[in-house]
């Protein structure tokens, strides 16, 4: 984000924070031009040290990028200091304790939505949702919604890539503990007659054709915050999101699952308290250094049938795709993290111009995106659309 951010000229300063200030302090070397920019070491689990770095830096935003087992205390603490909150992964779910390939237990980021009157009466913005996935495919069905279609019938998001990465047989290309999380949870489906509902894991099983060469890959059902973002605020018939993880992928969360090694629960390993699933994290390679090793590309999107304004069937895919050579190459960063990181600089800009303003808590889908797909494409990245074939046509 810092890299992004730093070609933008939206902001007097830019804070970066960490719990270890080496590695916010070496993010900003690596930066061209570092003026405007300072670190510091924070721990991100105590919100009064929150509370007291953001009133001595004077901010106006929090991004919090962080894994979302720490959104409850950068909340919190934005909250208290009265100042505005981004993230890009909502408040983690926990399933139905008794049905829970069926009924939705605590669903993703409800205590986040529930504190909305909280925020609106204190007049700050909590802006949940807003990376890539869930972000940017949120931004895609508002622009459909608004500019393309009369009525909407599904609003589905489809990822899928062509990555690979030298040297390992098996390396997620981001957070193994999210993937875990998102991947093995009950998938949320949202349906005009039922409301939101859960299914197995790898559900309803599609072959998505993606644009610039991907190609077609097998999409399942996973669990993802655009579910639960998208029908609070565009009207349709359903909503669901599918990832193309491919059979190897998916046998590999299914043997974890098997195992215990999904649990976060810790276990007792030699006199030593272990989580089963940080020590897979452990394992496995840190996606952050694997940009050098990576081939491919990586679509983001949003699948969007109905009937246009001409009252005829209509299917539509916009798109943003990663290539990660060239993301390395212009920016240093492998493509899921540049992905990723773009849509918040983008709305951070917007925020800071007053074309996306409001208070309380709410997803990407509840400002105009014609105004964030045009900065996004100003800042030199190209978002597509294809006119696909309607279903059943």
């Amino acid at each position: 984000m810092a890299s992004i951010a730093e070609t933008r000229s939206f902001f007097s300063s830019f804070v970066l924070a960490d719990i270890s200030s080496a590695s916010a302090e070496r993010a900003v070397r690596a930066l061209d031009d570092p003026s405007k920019f300072s670190a510091v070491g924070v721990d991100a689990r105590r919100s009064d040290d929150l509370v007291e770095l953001i009133r001595r830096t004077k901010a106006d935003i929090v991004v919090n990028a962080c894994d979302p087992r720490l959104n409850e205390p950068i909340f919190t603490a934005c909250f208290e200091a009265g100042v505005n909150y981004l993230d890009m992964a909502m408040n983690l779910s926990s399933p139905h304790p008794s049905n829970p390939y069926n009924e939705v237990g605590i669903p993703l980021g409800k205590e986040q939505l529930d504190a909305d009157t909280a925020w609106r009466e204190k007049g700050i913005l909590a802006l949940v949702g807003m990376g890539v996935e869930p972000g940017l495919s949120d931004v895609f069905a508002r622009y459909a919604a608004d500019n393309l279609f009369d009525t909407i019938d599904e609003i589905g998001v489809r990822d899928g890539s062509n990555l690979s990465i030298d040297g390992y047989d098996f390396a997620p290309t981001f957070s193994i503990w999210t993937t875990i999380e998102e991947c093995l949870n009950p998938p949320l489906v949202w349906e005009r007659d039922r409301g939101w509902f859960t299914t197995e894991p790898f559900s309803e099983p599609e072959v998505f054709d993606f644009p610039e060469g991907i190609g077609p890959v097998e999409c399942v059902n996973v669990e993802h915050e655009e579910v639960a973002l998208i029908p609070r605020w565009i009207d349709c018939e359903r909503a669901t999101f599918k990832y193309g993880l491919g059979e190897e992928f998916i046998d590999v969360l299914r043997t974890l699952n098997k195992l215990g090694l999904d649990s976060t629960e810790p276990v007792d390993v030699r006199g030593q308290r272990v989580s089963p699933r940080d020590l897979v994290a452990a394992v496995l390679p840190n996606p952050a250094h694997l940009g050098d090793r990576m081939h491919g590309r990586t679509c983001a999107g949003t699948f969007v049938t109905g009937l246009g304004p001409d009252g005829a069937a209509r299917a539509v895919y916009l798109f943003h795709v990663a290539d990660n050579d060239e993301c390395m190459g212009r920016h240093g960063s492998q493509a899921v993290v540049w992905q990723t990181a773009i849509n918040p600089v983008v709305a951070m800009e917007l925020m800071a111009g007053g074309v996306w303003s409001g208070a309380g808590v709410l997803g990407p889908e509840a400002f105009d995106a014609v105004p964030f797909l045009d900065l996004l494409r100003d800042s030199g990245e190209v978002w597509g659309m294809e006119e696909r074939t309607p279903p059943g046509h």
